[in-house]
Parts: structure tokens; C-alpha cells; sequence
């Protein structure tokens, strides 16, 4: 059991550090709510779900060829700097009208997924940590073991999730439009900076 909860703590610290994920989540919270927060996260782990199976069944080093991580850089920078514009523009709609637009959770899922997908960091992370959780348990204690411990990393990202939705969530109910307002733009600004990070690593493969 102690190990157990130990994997569960390694899932709340591989989702604890501030990324696109944790903007993301930031941002829909404030405009849309803890519902919409919630399943940007569970976006991110269907694709982090995809990754560890790639893992499993040995397939996942043809992410780490140089035109397939060219591709996920580029296609990241998309993702992440439409996301950010699309976060200011909406906040100042919504600041300017004084209503909440809103959004469907297709959508939301759709941003996480994406975001989490197309960010070679993110695969060279599980295929560091994953990879070493795979060779070590499948090793010495076999599959059902493998799948106690990788739900236990599940556990702890789906925990990471409900707070951060829950914070966002809470700050819409507590802090003024104009407030709000900023720290979507803030948390807009955040994404398109992570996204002109992905293009340099795009350009960076280029040359």
C-alpha cells in the first residue's frame, strides 16, 4: 500500500508544475467554470493514457524521430498560441459585455487532449518516467502490478485535476470581472509564450 501511494504522489508531482495544462485549466475555469477546468484535465490524461500504452507496447520511440518531433512542435505552437489569443480575445468580449460565454465540453476535452498530445516535452517525460516504472515493475513483479502502480499515477493526476479546477472554479465565485479578466489574460499570454517556445524548437530542428 505504501508503494501504492507513493505512485499516487508521483502523479501529483508530474502535474503539479505550471504548463499549458495548468494555464489552460486556469483559464476555462474563470470563464466556464469547474465542469469545463475539469475535463481539460481529463483531456490531458486520455493523451498521457495513449502515451503510457505506447510505452507499454513498444512503439512509442517512433515519437522520438527528428520529423515526428519537428511535426509535434509545430502543431503545438498551433494548439497553444490559438488558445492563448482565442483566452484574450474571449475575456475581453466577456469583460466588455458582462456576460459569460460559454463553451462545450467537447471542446474542453479537445484542448487538453491536443495540448498534451502535441508536446514533445510531455512524451520525452513519460518515456523517461513511465519507461523506467515499466522496466523495473514489469520486471520484477508482472502486469497486474504494473497496472496497480500506473493507476496509481492516474489517481494522483485526476487529484491534480480536481484542484486546479477547483481553485479556478472558486476565484470566478470570489474575485471582480476586471480581476478575472486580467488573469485570463495572464493565463492567455502564458500559453502563447509557451507556444513561440514550441515554434523555436520547431525552428531550432529546421536549421
Amino acid at each position: 500500500m505504501g508503494i501504492f501511494f507513493g505512485y499516487i504522489v508521483l502523479g501529483l508531482s508530474l502535474s503539479a508544475p505550471i504548463g499549458p495544462i495548468n494555464a489552460a485549466q486556469l483559464d476555462k475555469g474563470i470563464k466556464f467554470g469547474f465542469l469545463n477546468a475539469w475535463i481539460v484535465g481529463i483531456g490531458a490524461m486520455v493523451a498521457d493514457l495513449l502515451f503510457m500504452l505506447l510505452i507499454y507496447f513498444g512503439v512509442a520511440q517512433f515519437l522520438d524521430m527528428p520529423f515526428v518531433k519537428t511535426f509535434l512542435w509545430l502543431f503545438g505552437f498551433f494548439v497553444l498560441v490559438y488558445t492563448g489569443v482565442e483566452s484574450i480575445v474571449h475575456s475581453k468580449q466577456s469583460m466588455s459585455s458582462g456576460k459569460s460565454i460559454q463553451e462545450s465540453a467537447t471542446k474542453s476535452f479537445r484542448t487538453g487532449f491536443y495540448m498534451a498530445l502535441s508536446n514533445p516535452l510531455n512524451i520525452l517525460f513519460w518515456l523517461g518516467i513511465y519507461g523506467s516504472v515499466l522496466a523495473k515493475t514489469a520486471h520484477s513483479n508482472g502486469s497486474f502490478q504494473l497496472f496497480i502502480y500506473s493507476s496509481g499515477i492516474f489517481i494522483g493526476i485526476l487529484i491534480w485535476d480536481l484542484i486546479m479546477a477547483s481553485v479556478a472554479s472558486g476565484l470566478r465565485g470570489y474575485l471582480k470581472p476586471q480581476i478575472l479578466s486580467g488573469i485570463s489574460i495572464v493565463a492567455g499570454l502564458f500559453l502563447i509564450a509557451f507556444g513561440c517556445y514550441f515554434g523555436y524548437q520547431a525552428y531550432q530542428m529546421f536549421i
